[in-house]
């Protein structure tokens, strides 16, 4: 009897493995599943504000406060789904930005809802597109950025657009492209939006991400406002041309829904931009 249990257990235990070892193979062959497991780049679309600032760039403390007024505000994608506006204003949040678009390919399939729900509740609010420039022309993603969403009216509630430029999160970091074929690539994408709509587009970057693929240029300050991403105490060093942000991604990690902001200023500050 001692041998036949012995003989039971390891029968049992061997039966075990194989059927762990079946799952695994099963959730192997599942689509998406080997990227998962590999931790290679993500689905096309499904990229948002601040998809690589965490992994470059790190995940610090909550900003200190300082003594200049700033205002609350928020930016979503897909990610956030039906979002709800209410809870986001009652915390404190003014002003909200929300993903358009993505290369010439994607559509935020809760646009609608995202952004006309931050303006309904009372929120000024805009969108942002984020480049892929590996895929098309600047000059077509800012039309197709403006012909979905991203466009501009001198309502006292619009923001102007944003050009979303930072990581690759499908692939090599500067999308291919050496230093000045880069800024090459994001002029062309801001001279189409003005031309389009009248106004500067806002670009929102890391700074480690600015300086490796663009080279650190500093032709854009002068008339683009900056959006900056730092997961820390403070925004650190700016890119090269800005001698201040306008805004600052401080964290991934909201207090209730997307990524959360200052904007360096009060409302009337946040209005002005609206204004042009």
């Amino acid at each position: 009897m001692p041998v036949h249990r012995s003989r039971t257990t390891r029968f049992a235990a061997t039966a075990a493995l194989f059927t762990v070892l079946a799952l695994l193979l099963t959730l192997l062959a599942l689509p998406g599943a080997a990227a998962a497991v590999s931790g290679d780049t993500l689905a096309r679309g499904s990229a948002h504000m601040g998809v690589g600032v965490v992994a470059h760039d790190g995940q610090g403390d909550r900003p200190r406060d300082g003594r200049a007024v700033q205002t609350e505000g928020v930016d979503v994608s897909s990610h956030q789904g039906n979002v709800n506006w209410a809870s986001l204003w009652s915390s404190g949040v003014k002003w909200a930005y929300v993903k358009a678009t993505e290369g010439t390919y994607y559509e935020n399939p809760y646009f609608a809802q995202q952004y006309n729900g931050s303006y309904t509740i009372g929120m000024i609010r805009g969108a942002y597109h984020f480049a892929t420039p590996d895929t098309t022309t600047g000059t077509a993603q800012a039309d197709f950025f403006v012909d979905n969403g991203g466009g501009w009216s001198r309502d006292g509630r619009t923001l102007p657009g944003v050009l979303d430029i930072e990581w690759n999160p499908y692939g090599p970091a500067c999308y291919g492209k050496t230093q000045s074929a880069m800024v090459t690539w994001i002029r062309d994408f801001l001279n189409r939006y003005k031309a389009r709509t009248g106004r500067d587009a806002v670009i929102y970057t890391a700074t480690s991400w600015w300086t490796q693929c663009t080279g650190n240029h500093s032709g854009f300050g002068a008339a683009n406002p900056l959006w900056v991403a730092r997961y820390n105490t403070t925004p650190g060093t700016l890119p090269a041309g800005w001698a201040y942000y306008t805004m600052w991604q401080y964290t991934s990690t909201g207090p209730i829904v997307g990524d959360h902001n200052k904007f360096n200023g009060a409302l009337d500050r946040v209005v002005a931009l609206a204004n042009g």
